[in-house]
């Protein structure tokens, strides 16, 4: 109750604009009442108190560290991309063997190649008739604006840009939003629709400075048992193809 108080503090001053005079009453009155629980409170800490007290900060220093842990992966999957510009260019200057059918590539930067793709083309040869690169975005509304919920680019050679919004209350359903975006020119055939995705297998090293080695650890033990994205998207299994990709951070 005592934080309550203090966030209501702050965002009545930052967000609402009172006044310190409305403030500090307000405030004074409220910290009275919760100071005087927590000081009460207080005295259970040594019998049986503290066990809260440790599955709390247990679970703030997981929430903490999947967060942090997933900027670096970002950041690193980033760094290390090539530019899809360049890359299309090339394909259009080299064109490898086409297959027909339509593949859709799950990632997380709109303007490097997936690791996917590079893998699927350096080990199988091929690329598909056409090429879609979709990123899915979780809003902080509950809901998405119908007008916004869909983003398409063209980029030639039969190369697409795609990025699905949801708002946080929403159940994503990609294939779902797929057979909408033919409003946009790009119809999907889910028959005829194979999904890639990189499976990150996170790699703790010392030498980079993003975390300390015990969380690295931690975060790698985290994402190696959270739910694979393409199940929280409802992509069908029998639709998609992983290819995995050793990440240090």
């Amino acid at each position: 109750m005592t934080m309550t108080s203090l966030l209501f503090l702050v965002v009545s001053r930052k967000r609402w604009h009172w006044s310190w005079l409305a403030v500090v009453p307000v405030g004074g009155a409220l910290l009275i009442i919760d100071l005087s629980f927590f000081g009460a409170n207080a005295l259970k800490v040594g019998h049986g108190g503290w066990f809260p007290l440790v599955l709390g900060l247990a679970i703030f220093v997981m929430m903490t560290t999947w967060r942090r842990g997933r900027e670096l992966v970002i950041r690193e999957i980033k760094q290390s991309g090539l530019a899809l510009k360049p890359f299309i260019a090339n394909i259009s200057a080299h064109p490898p063997l086409r297959v027909p059918g339509t593949a859709v590539f799950l990632t997380a930067n709109r303007s490097a190649v997936p690791h996917a793709l590079l893998h699927n083309l350096k080990h199988n040869k091929v690329l598909h008739a056409r090429n879609v690169l979709l990123t899915v975005e979780v809003l902080e509304a509950p809901v998405a604006d119908a007008d916004e919920r869909i983003d398409l680019k063209r980029l030639g050679d039969d190369f697409y840009v795609l990025s699905l919004k949801f708002g946080f209350a929403e159940d994503p359903n990609v294939p779902l939003a797929l057979g909408r975006c033919a409003r946009e020119g790009l119809s999907f055939d889910m028959m005829d629709t194979t999904f890639f995705i990189s499976r990150e297998n996170i790699v703790p090293d010392i030498k980079r400075h993003g975390m300390v080695l015990w969380r690295d650890h931690l975060f790698a033990f985290l994402a190696r048992n959270a739910l694979p994205a393409t199940a929280f998207f409802q992509i069908p299994g029998n639709r998609l193809i992983e290819l995995g990709a050793l990440l240090e951070i």
